[in-house]
């Protein structure tokens, strides 16, 4: 059975292109854009640290579990007033309401620096992953910017062959270790259109293809192989009242030779304070979001993802937890002013 499952989940999730994305998947990834595209990294006036444990198909033996830490800002805080709009606090009224919209301004060209360091885990597969990022942005107009980054770092990619049992007595991919290991190199790369309204981002992640296999004698043996995933990325702000916000987005994901993979998403917004949230992965199930900004330093978000899939009737869902920390925010924003 585990030898089963193992071939069923976690191989052709990490390393069969015909089969599964490689990539984990995020259901979070609307309220840390970074995790998708470096172009995002200091978009911000402060210091944005995100810590994400996803647990997918929970109840199903071995199934994956993703964690991931982030921490992304600008190399130097712009000069701007003492106090934003989204510092105040005035009893009944709203920081980010019509009124700090139509006063949006494009942000001063900047760059920005980040890390990220990953650990995805799939019954006896595990990659761990760490990047650096570098990002540029740029004012087009009095109020939309452009950016673009680049993050780049290592993949190790683990077999522990331990927990698997083959027909064959000695095969190949055992003969010497009980863990192998692969270590390649990574490159991702992003651009990002932003503006008081909606983003644009387009992305690509794994850039370098290669071939990858845990045999230490590998001939006779057919590789897998890593390739590229393009991520193309849009939203929209509408105001429902002065506050409540609506900000529907998408993501199409490219990895061939897959079927495009399409997520729509619909956030509300109260105020600086609450958010709810709904998404919906075309052929593949739905999910349910909420958080919560406790105050100028903590968030927090939490989701759960529903299979309409066959793996749905032997799972009982997927969570998904999102805790983030604004450092250095001596501007006292309670929320993101340009990634919304």
């Amino acid at each position: 059975m585990k030898l089963r499952l193992f071939i069923l989940v976690a191989f052709p999730f990490f390393f069969v292109a015909a089969s599964a994305q490689q990539r984990p998947y995020y259901t979070q990834y609307i309220l840390n854009n970074f995790i998708i595209n470096p172009a995002v990294a200091g978009i911000e006036n402060y210091t944005d640290v995100k810590l994400s444990h996803r647990i997918q198909w929970e109840g199903l033996t071995d199934a994956p579990v993703t964690t991931y830490f982030t921490i992304q800002g600008p190399l130097h805080k712009s000069s701007f007033p003492e106090k934003t709009a989204t510092g105040y606090h005035t009893p009944g009224e709203n920081p980010r309401g019509n009124a700090y919209w139509r006063n949006y301004t494009s942000a001063p060209a900047h760059a920005g620096v980040g890390l990220t360091i990953l650990n995805d885990k799939a019954g006896s597969l595990n990659r761990f992953a760490a990047y650096a990022t570098y990002a540029y942005h740029v004012g087009l107009t009095p109020n939309t910017n452009l950016s673009a980054g680049i993050s780049a770092g290592i993949s190790q990619l683990s077999l522990n062959t331990s927990n698997l049992n083959f027909a064959v007595p000695v095969d190949p991919a055992v003969t010497n270790a009980n863990t192998i290991n692969r270590i390649k190199p990574d490159i991702s790369a992003g651009l990002w259109l932003y503006a008081a309204n909606y983003f644009l981002g387009l992305s690509a992640q794994q850039i370098i293809p290669d071939q990858i296999y845990f045999s230490n004698h590998p001939v006779g043996i057919v590789p897998g192989k890593l390739v590229p995933h393009l991520f193309f990325t849009a939203g929209y702000r509408y105001s429902l009242s002065d506050d409540i916000s609506a900000l529907p987005s998408f993501q199409i994901r490219y990895i061939l030779p897959l079927p495009l993979g399409i997520d729509v998403n619909v956030k509300l917004q109260y105020k600086d304070l609450l958010w709810a949230g709904v998404s919906l992965r075309y052929k593949n199930g739905f999910a349910a979001m909420l958080g919560i900004n406790l105050n100028q330093s903590v968030n927090i978000g939490y989701s759960y993802d529903y299979t309409t899939s066959a793996l749905g009737t032997v799972s009982s869902g997927t969570h998904e937890i999102l805790i983030g920390f604004l450092l250095n925010n001596r501007y006292a924003d309670w929320c993101p002013r340009r990634l919304w």
